[in-house]
């Protein structure tokens, strides 16, 4: 798994976060929006969980590798 995480590219990364991490970019970022729904206790909809996780996953893979990247060094 982590040899996967250090094949993938950065710039691909970083492209999924701000392409499919923050659509539909109008009125607010998908992802803002259900963080605050987490935030307020109202993430409660499966609908919106999904979407949580679909919109966070290019998020948390940035993070996995950007912190892979700072343990391997």
């Amino acid at each position: 798994m982590l040899d996967y995480l250090d094949k993938l590219p950065l710039p691909v990364i970083i492209f999924g976060c701000l392409t499919l991490g923050l659509a539909p970019f109008v009125p607010e970022p998908h992802i803002w929006e259900k963080l605050k729904m987490l935030a307020n206790g109202t993430l409660q909809k499966p609908v919106d969980i999904f979407d949580l996780f679909f919109h966070g996953l290019p998020w948390a893979v940035l993070l996995a590798k950007l912190a892979r990247m700072a343990l391997v060094k």
